[in-house]
């Protein structure tokens, strides 16, 4: 694509060099990703800044540089004939760039935007199943991977670099998606990676306490949630929980139409009737007094709120309601959410539960299942480099809501395991914990030596088959300890 054609989608401050005749083969914010003919955007991010790569991303060919922090000098890019465009924003910049490279995908596609704390995967997991099961190529940007189609790709953002993100859905287009849902993390809203994009439709699902590291306070990261609403236009709609007070303020600037689900008398989509095991749900969604009865494989009430979200969504978008609940019938819990594992009487339920919020509510719900008449135990961490408040809360509720607990390592990343392990033990005032910090020996030690009628919570790790130390992303799986625990090849579920 010109450059000139480039330049004229971007809010500039200053352009230097020679600007006819130039194409751009690339789009890329990673100076490691930098080819000949690329356009580099040097943008800040969590760790490094990308303005300290310029000159290596010249060096490797970058014909084009945007930056907004004007720290080098012209001769360095006449030299090698680079243009250098200084704007306000890189991030915004590398937004708009990305949009008009890859032709605005985002209006080709019915985009579905879903955020909040817990719940995010699975609402655009059972919407993407939801969708396809209709007869619709459906695209999805997530935790667990991303998929054009029925083609997954591995994800290492939540949500990803708008350039990657605009070369994605673009891609969906390509191959004939129709839709796409899409996580949309805290994190990407308050770095602009999805600054342009055009939402169909957004869902809310719940706000609890996280990511502090990053936001540092409750307000912030509610505000950077917030966002997603505030740039829905007046033809697209909003669904958000009405069960979470944050709900009202998520909406309260929003051009949208806007409707709610949950468990509240007065929600659009009302949630009632609701009853479960630790292998299947069945409740009723009345929405204009038509009671619509729902069977699933997702257990509790967050996954009740979850499905509902997702039901509301495919509905208000045309989907026929008998699609819809054949397709909830079918549906499997996404990796690692309340995934069940049983052998005998014993169960191990694996959990990507990693805030306090998400934790306790998954405890209370087995306790819902099980009451007194089955043992629980929860094998848990924290992880490292992140936010350090919510490691005692989650201690004194895995505690207080399970009959044993084993206290274990999850990323340290570049933190002591042994002092994260001790910031959780300092929320606990029971005596019904041990600490093992290696993960694989915790899962066999509270797997193998529980009792016989037992159910394990592996909680915090989820899908992911790996665990970070220091630096290093090492092999290491919770369903694949599990199963090695219970002596089991297939899963039973």
């Amino acid at each position: 694509m010109e450059l000139t054609a480039l330049i004229n989608s971007l809010h500039v401050i200053q352009v230097s060099g020679e600007v006819e005749r130039k194409d751009i083969s690339s789009i890329v914010s990673d100076s490691r990703k930098v080819k000949k003919g690329c356009l580099f955007v040097a943008v800040k991010g969590l760790t490094t800044d990308g303005h300290n790569y310029v000159l290596d991303a010249v060096s490797k060919g970058a014909i084009t540089v945007v930056l907004d922090k004007d720290i080098y000098p012209e001769e360095i890019f006449l030299h090698r004939n680079t243009v250098k465009i200084f704007v306000k924003d890189s991030r915004i910049a590398l937004a708009e760039l990305s949009h008009y490279f890859y032709k605005e995908p985002s209006f080709s596609l019915e985009l579905i935007g879903i955020t909040g704390t817990n719940g995010k995967t699975t609402t655009a997991w059972l919407l993407r199943y939801i969708l396809q099961y209709a007869g619709h190529k459906t695209g999805m940007v997530g935790t667990i991977a991303n998929y054009i189609d029925h083609e997954p790709i591995p994800a290492s953002l939540t949500t990803p670099e708008s350039n990657d993100l605009c070369e994605m859905l673009y891609n969906m287009k390509m191959h004939g998606c129709e839709y796409a849902a899409m996580e949309v993390s805290s994190h990407a809203l308050a770095l602009n990676r999805v600054y342009g994009l055009h939402f169909a439709s957004a869902i809310f699902t719940n706000l609890t306490l996280d990511h502090l590291d990053f936001h540092h306070t409750l307000e912030k990261y509610r505000e950077a949630k917030k966002v997603l609403f505030d740039t829905l236009s007046n033809t697209s709609f909003a669904v958000i929980n009405a069960d979470d007070p944050n709900s009202v303020y998520m909406v309260k600037d929003c051009q949208a139409e806007v409707y709610t689900y949950g468990m509240k008398q007065d929600s659009d989509f009302r949630i009632k009737d609701l009853q479960f095991n630790l292998s299947a749900s069945e409740f009723v969604i009345e929405y204009n007094k038509i009671d619509y009865p729902i069977a699933a494989k997702l257990v509790g009430t967050f996954n009740a709120s979850n499905i509902t979200a997702a039901f509301a969504a495919a509905f208000l978008h045309g989907i026929p309601v008998e699609s819809i609940l054949s397709a909830i019938a079918g549906a499997e819990p996404a990796p690692g959410r309340f995934e069940l594992y049983t052998k005998g009487e014993k169960s191990v339920i694996i959990d990507y539960s990693h805030t306090p919020d998400s934790l306790e509510k998954t405890l209370q719900n087995i306790r819902v299942i099980v009451g007194t008449s089955k043992p629980v135990v929860t094998v848990f961490g924290c992880g490292g480099n992140r936010d350090k408040s919510k490691r005692p809360l989650m201690g004194k509720i895995a505690s207080e809501l399970s009959d044993s607990v084993v206290i274990t390592s999850d990323n340290p990343r570049n933190e002591d395991p042994s002092i994260i392990i001790d910031e959780i033990v300092s929320g606990i005032s029971k005596q019904n914990y041990k600490v093992i910090e290696k993960r694989e020996e915790a899962i066999a030690d509270a797997i193998i030596n529980s009792p016989a009628n037992a159910v394990i919570l592996l909680a915090g790790k989820g899908h992911e088959d790996y665990q970070i130390i220091g630096e290093t992303k090492i092999h290491l799986s919770d369903k694949e300890e599990a199963l090695a625990a219970l002596n089991i090849k297939e899963p039973v579920i």
